[in-house]
């Protein structure tokens, strides 16, 4: 049979089931009541417009949502937020996305199930924050970061950043005091189970807290008379702060049932466990070329958890694919065995390379986890450590159920899905690592290739985050059609330990575009795509990459820019407080580096742009704000290269609403027609404003 034509494939993997497989899980917490463990997580929903729904299952029920809309459950402090509720002995506590104000209720008793604000209303939209928090172990209050856009004043340059400070709120609402304040940030704040200790991380400018963190602890008084105090219930107070680590990316630190405070610390070179007591320290692990960590984008970012009988649960991360692990007390560590879920109803496997976003105590001793696999979309689900054996408790996205099938199919959805390869290959001075998917379809349907496919290089954002090997269907839409697809970890990537993760400071535009580069041009020497075909793609700081790629190479035919970053210097100047000087270590400190910041900035060497391009953009973006985007479009404008220009109203960093969602994958074949010569099978409404690409 003969094949037809790369791109032309008629593709069961539509937009639609792209955006119905797009929901976005973060914030898993347990707890224990009398029926056994209840597992609580967030859901962040396409099809309810990216609302952030809480989620439990309790002992022996299925799962159940807690609050209806418009209830939103999701912080914007740092933009990037986590961290948005946390689990009390009997209520829930919750930052809500509409006001950021801090929110409790009691799901068992129907008289308090509707949330109670704890904190009054700022004096301007928003701008009290809270995240990240965590009940006092009497109840009478918690503890937890706000952050504090309310104050005036400035630096020098104008900036007016907010305060982030760590403060206690009564259990019952009232006055909001503040505990630690200082620091450009904190985190993290845990109590130790006696009450007596607070532990939280914080940090200084320019550092990121993948850089350099401090760990600290303080004695803490108050509460109903634990931390040696007669003082009124609720009334907490912190003694003198001591150093418990630092000179390197402290996180996770939590408190143990028996007192101690665990950590991961990359002072080896790799994220490693450690502890800590009033009366000792010590290490946990000493993992060479694996890790136990994550950069903490969002908070709540925990790769540990206790079990039973004094044993951790561990993520450990070895070239951007996890796997599972017991810590002993004495350090010694036993993987978890490796065994396929008995869930054939879900059509679910927990099977190949994993992806473990967190992990929480589960029922009987078992790991609770967020678990994406290659086969499978993430899944709350909890393995019994010793033998493997998995249960689902909330099973990935329904999408089998949103294929049309044909009455006479044999194949499945699953047959028209890529495996990832892992694949090193030489980058200048360094390896660098990529997850090659091929394009897949079965032959019945799509017939025999004619010679190599077109490429899609994909760059990360962050730039410091990492591509993964579980099933994502944004890669599967596209190697569904014909396209090859390179799923970039270029240098600075996290997932390979710190060297790796800093190859990338100092030379932020450059690294990252010369690997990109180079894994296009190592898997056209190999035969496995066609060197004439190739587009590249990236997002937020891999919009970066697509620009600065297009501009000091022809490698590319096109590339497409998702509030991408195309001027390092009004980055530099107009960025929320987070990533504000991200940039010093990623480019060099400004403005003495201003120079290297106009020689880096895509917007600044459109001369060297000549390849068509898509730009999309969010209009309520405050990380990479639409000035951005507006900016290269503009330039493409002037130099009548053939582009196209999407907005979406009500959208920031990332597109949350299943309809933007599909209006964007749309676009993007659409507009890869034009530019390599082929006819989707799908049915398209070209994207309004598209100039020079005529259908």
């Amino acid at each position: 049979m003969t094949g037809l034509a790369f791109g032309t494939w008629p593709s069961p993997v539509t937009a639609e089931l792209v955006a119905a497989g797009g929901t976005r899980f973060g914030d898993l917490a347990t707890r224990t009541t009398d029926d056994g463990v209840e597992i609580w997580w967030l859901e962040s929903r396409p099809s309810e417009a990216g609302r952030g729904v809480l989620v439990v299952q309790r002992p022996g029920r299925e799962p159940a949502d807690q609050l209806d809309a418009p209830w939103s459950v999701r912080t914007q402090v740092h933009e990037y937020g986590g961290g948005s509720f946390w689990l009390g002995a009997r209520y829930v506590y919750f930052a809500h996305w509409s006001d950021q104000r801090l929110y409790r209720f009691d799901p068992l008793r129907p008289d308090e199930s509707t949330p109670q604000p704890l904190t009054t209303e700022p004096p301007t939209e928003r701008g009290w924050r809270y995240a990240d928090g965590v009940e006092h172990p009497d109840g009478t209050a918690v503890v937890c970061v706000r952050e504090d856009h309310t104050h005036g004043g400035g630096d020098d340059d104008g900036h007016v950043e907010p305060r982030n400070e760590l403060v206690t709120v009564p259990a019952d609402g009232g006055d909001v005091t503040v505990l630690v304040s200082g620091p450009d940030f904190v985190s993290s704040p845990r109590i130790s189970p006696d009450g007596r200790w607070l532990s939280w991380i914080q940090w200084e400018h320019p550092n990121m807290p993948w850089d350099q963190t401090t760990l600290c602890a303080a004695p803490l008084f108050g509460g109903n008379g634990t931390g040696g105090t007669s003082r009124p219930p609720s009334s907490l107070r912190v003694g003198n702060a001591q150093v418990v680590a630092s000179g390197a990316a402290i996180q996770g630190a939590n408190w143990t049932s028996d007192g101690r405070l665990v950590y991961s610390t990359d002072q080896s070179g790799f994220w490693n466990l450690a502890w800590w007591t009033p009366a000792g320290a010590g290490r946990l692990t000493s993992l060479q070329y694996a890790e136990i960590g994550h950069p903490p984008w969002l908070f709540g970012t925990q790769h540990w958890a206790e079990l039973s009988h004094g044993r951790l649960g561990v993520i450990v991360t070895s070239d951007a694919t996890d796997s599972l692990a017991v810590v002993d007390r004495d350090g010694t560590i036993h993987p978890v065995p490796h065994t396929d879920a008995p869930d054939p109803e879900h059509a679910h496997q927990i099977a190949g390379p994993l992806s473990v976003a967190a992990i929480a105590p589960g029922p009987d001793g078992t790991a609770t986890t967020l678990v994406a696999s290659a086969t499978s979309l993430t899944a709350v689900a909890s393995v019994e450590v010793d033998s493997g054996q998995w249960r689902i408790h909330r099973p990935p996205d329904p999408i089998e159920a949103s294929w049309p099938a044909k009455a006479d199919d044999d194949v499945g959805l699953a047959g028209w899905f890529s495996a990832p390869e892992p694949v090193w290959f030489d980058s200048g001075d360094h390896d660098t690592h990529c997850f090659f998917y091929p394009p897949s379809g079965p032959t019945s349907v799509v017939g025999e290739p004619d010679g190599p496919p077109p490429l899609v290089v994909m760059g990360h954002g962050g730039p410091t985050s990492h591509a993964i090997p579980a099933l994502n269907l944004k890669i599967q839409y596209w190697t569904s059609r014909g396209f090859a697809v390179a799923d970039v970890n270029y240098g600075g990537s996290s997932g390979f330990g710190r060297t790796y993760r800093r190859r990338l400071n100092g030379r932020w535009g450059v690294v990252d575009v010369e690997d990109c580069i180079a894994a296009a041009d190592h898997l056209a020497r190999l035969g496995k795509v066609d060197g004439d075909r190739m587009v590249i793609r990236g997002g937020s700081a891999g919009g970066l990459t697509v620009l600065n790629a297009l501009i000091t190479s022809d490698r590319f035919a096109a590339g497409t820019s998702l509030y991408g970053v195309a001027d390092l210097t009004a980055l530099a100047r107009d960025t929320h407080k987070f990533e504000l000087r991200y940039v010093d270590n990623m480019v060099g400190p400004y403005p003495e580096a201003a120079d290297i910041y106009r020689e880096r900035s895509p917007i600044n060497n459109v001369d060297g742009l000549s390849a068509p391009m898509l730009v999309m953009q969010g209009l309520e973006d405050k990380i990479v704000p639409p000035s951005q985007s507006e900016a290269i479009v503009a330039a493409l404008a002037a130099k009548n290269i053939p582009h196209a220009y999407v907005e979406f109203e009500g959208e920031q960093h990332g597109f949350r609403q299943a309809v933007n969602i599909v209006r964007s994958l749309e676009a993007e074949l659409w507009f890869y027609g034009r530019v390599l010569v082929f006819d989707p099978a799908d049915e398209i409404q070209p994207p309004t404003g598209a100039v020079g690409l005529s259908p």
